[in-house]
């Protein structure tokens, strides 16, 4: 309202009829407190979200337009609106989540976008892996790592404590169905790929909440460890990160009795670093200074303070959330913000 934005309290993820009607409450209720109509309708561009579903009904109802928003631009948008940036200047936004639409209809997560608060190109993501069972494996990490196993070529060995946890008469099936794509989706999720390392280092390969193996391994990391693993850039115009050479170092130095708690060092340094480099390249390229680290995934405070001060020392400006949630918790303003701006 005016220069003012008023987030309600996280209605967290719409999945049923209750998390709908407690929508509406909250909506009835700012309506009502701040003496304000809506004059536009926001939502993501996921056309099977229950979100998505009840801005479509509710725009038409009340003959409103609406504009759907990708996930990533808006988390973006979301912590450029935070720090009162001019919304016409571009920043290199990071935004690492577990899961979000992508505009080619994939699942995304792992993705660097040249971005203002009207428009947004992808400069760079984690390569693709296939997802089997979709949704399904997010609760279970182990395929999750199985799946960028096999992406990267490593076999099934059952010494690694993710091949070990997959029960006996699901390998074969997992295997079918990563080779052929049946009933997979494609994702670039940085979430996914933090879910992937703990399963194989054996710290968790069933999740009971969300998050859960990634916390872990977070929790695992020693923070005076030293090294980094790194990752391969592929391509050009746009950046594919390849963790392929990551997963071939964890499992060496797994299969050496190297510590755990060096290995998760290891890898959240890997993420940072591969972070610094993409940006030096594309500030090359752009001469923007600016980068915005948003995203669930930089819940992970080692994982945040270390890509802040890495590219603070490369000479960036970096922003961060202060006020707004990183995660989907904030994802509402960078929808709005998005929706004014165009």
């Amino acid at each position: 309202k005016g220069q003012y934005a008023y987030l309600s309290p996280h209605v967290g993820d719409m999945e049923n009829l209750e998390t709908v009607r407690a929508l509406e409450r909250g909506l009835a209720h700012f309506r009502a407190i701040f003496r304000c109509d809506p004059t536009r309708v926001a939502c993501d561009m996921h056309p099977g979200y229950l979100s998505t579903r009840w801005a479509e009904t509710f725009s038409q109802e009340n003959g409103l337009p609406i504009i759907r928003v990708q996930h990533h631009h808006a988390h973006i948008a979301s912590l450029v609106a935070e720090h009162g940036l001019d919304p016409s200047e571009n920043v290199i936004g990071i935004a690492y989540d577990g899961t979000g639409f992508g505009t080619d209809r994939a699942i995304w997560g792992g993705e660097i976008l040249i971005a203002n608060c009207a428009s947004c190109r992808r400069a760079a993501h984690l390569k693709y892996v296939q997802l089997p069972g979709g949704d399904a494996a997010i609760k279970r990490p182990y395929r999750v790592a199985l799946t960028h196993l096999a992406a990267a070529g490593i076999d099934w060995s059952h010494d690694l404590p993710c091949v070990a946890a997959t029960p006996d008469n699901e390998l074969p099936v997992l295997r079918k169905q990563i080779d052929t794509g049946f009933n997979c989706t494609q994702t670039t999720s940085m979430g996914r790929l933090f879910d992937a390392v703990a399963s194989l280092l054996g710290v968790c390969h069933l999740a009971s909440y969300e998050g859960q193996a990634a916390v872990e391994l977070e929790m695992l990391s020693d923070p005076s460890g030293s090294g980094a693993y790194r990752f391969d850039l592929d391509g050009t115009e746009v950046i594919a990160l390849n963790p392929t050479p990551v997963f071939e170092a964890i499992i060496s130095d797994f299969r050496e009795k190297v510590p755990l708690s060096i290995i998760s060092a290891r890898f959240h340094a890997a993420v940072a670093d591969s972070m610094v480099e993409i940006c030096c390249r594309l500030q090359s390229e752009s001469a923007i200074k600016t980068v915005a680290l948003t995203g669930g995934v930089f819940q992970n405070v080692r994982l945040l303070e270390l890509s802040k001060a890495r590219l603070i020392d490369s000479g960036f400006n970096v922003l961060t959330h202060r006020i707004v949630p990183p995660n989907d918790g904030g994802l509402s303003l960078g929808q709005a913000v998005i929706s004014l701006t165009r």
